[in-house]
């Protein structure tokens, strides 16, 4: 069964977007961009909110510019083609390639893709879409990015409910820059994940 997985640059206070709306602070060097691309080779699908979406848009066109940079290409070619589900109550249509809004709910579209032949993990972006399938319990595994930096409030990266999850570490790393790379998979009564 493939995972859902939920993968963000995130501040050191637990934020992925500080009190003024910024996140240039996650702007990855040279050696967590290498980590993204290597990263996103693995997933199959991706489940963006709008928000998430109309940012990422801007790599759909950004191999037209001639001074972008080899790994900045990369990462395009790899982002392009990836079918993306965009989950949004304001938008009645979607731009890019291999993008597709919802045609159900949260629950039912990751019932689907699981169900659904492919190789992959369903990779979750945005906080507010994250938080709703946290609220399902459909996470199997949390990504972060940990930046060295505190920015004192914003967007969390952890859903706020009233529940407790117990979590596994799976993998760390370190980047000479002073960024942290935590994985963790949700343990569930009965095992260690789904």
């Amino acid at each position: 069964m493939r995972n859902v997985t939920y993968s963000m640059g995130v501040s050191l206070d637990g934020y992925i977007v500080g009190p003024d709306g910024r996140f240039d602070w996650t702007e990855p060097d040279a050696e967590v961009f290498r980590f993204w691309i290597d990263e996103i080779r693995d997933i199959g699908v991706h489940l963006l909110g709008r928000r998430l979406y109309e940012t990422m848009l801007y790599w759909e066109t950004a191999d037209q510019d001639p001074a972008l940079d080899d790994a900045s290409r990369e990462w395009t070619s790899l982002w392009k083609p990836l079918p993306k589900v965009v989950f949004s109550t304001t938008l009645s249509t979607v731009e890019g390639s291999g993008a597709r809004l919802a045609s159900g709910g949260l629950a039912d579209e990751i019932e689907r893709l699981r169900a659904s032949p492919g190789e992959g993990d369903i990779a979750i972006g945005g906080a507010a879409l994250a938080a709703a399938a946290a609220d399902l319990d459909l996470i199997d595994e949390y990504r972060a990015v940990v930046h060295p930096v505190l920015v004192g409030g914003g967007i969390p990266y952890f859903p706020r409910h009233e529940r407790r999850s117990d979590l596994e570490l799976v993998e760390t790393r370190s980047f000479a820059a002073g960024a942290l790379y935590l994985r963790y998979r949700v343990v569930r009564p009965g095992g260690s994940g789904k």
